[in-house]
């Protein structure tokens, strides 16, 4: 599918990154790091300082540990670079309200309820949101199976099938690449 063509003529002026990163303990724990940069291509005035081009108007990085079963056992957050000194930052040990949560079961509905609106940053509990299928990513083929024929073959699908619109069960990667799985699509019953 095409996208919009870009315009020649087009002037960058904001960009936000993303960067989460995923590591295994010896333990068998895991820890995620994951980071918020917002720079501008010019300077600003925030607070009654100026900010220059290039450095960050948001640095923030939230840390969590969880186990296999995608459970957060800690969390917390640090707001490095922000707007407003003393305030963006005063959010306390909000984020330590994540630990309990499972990344899979109504993890971003739970987020909104214990870190929405102004009981937490809004750039930290946005970065929230991308925490699930990062992890699965981390987690893939080390925790869990996605491996046609692999450990749990005999009763379960690998993991990842009927997860996205690539890997549902009536479609072409199933049928070729997970055939045991592959369930075609059912035909509607013609109408009288």
């Amino acid at each position: 599918m095409a996208q919009p063509a870009p315009d020649p003529q087009r002037q960058l002026k904001h960009r936000r990154s993303i960067d989460v990163a995923v590591y295994a303990r010896p333990d068998g724990l895991w820890e995620v790091e994951a980071r918020l940069v917002d720079t501008k291509t010019r300077d600003v005035v925030l607070a009654g300082e100026t900010r220059r081009a290039g450095d960050p108007v948001h640095d923030m990085t939230l840390h969590l540990v969880v186990d296999t079963r995608f459970n957060i056992l800690t969390a917390g957050a640090q707001t490095h670079a922000m707007p407003y000194p003393g305030q963006c930052n005063a959010y306390g040990d909000a984020y330590a309200r994540l630990a309990g949560l499972n990344l899979l079961k109504g993890f971003r509905q739970a987020v909104k309820e214990r870190l929405g609106g102004v009981q937490g940053c809004t750039h930290i509990t946005e970065l929230t949101q991308v925490l699930p299928t990062a992890v699965i990513q981390a987690f893939a083929g080390e925790v869990l199976d996605t491996q046609e024929g692999g450990a749990s073959a005999a009763d379960q699908p690998p993991f990842q099938i009927d997860r996205c619109h690539a890997l549902r069960s009536d479609g072409e990667v199933v049928r070729q690449f997970y055939p045991r799985w592959y369930r075609p699509e059912k035909a509607e019953p013609a109408s009288p």
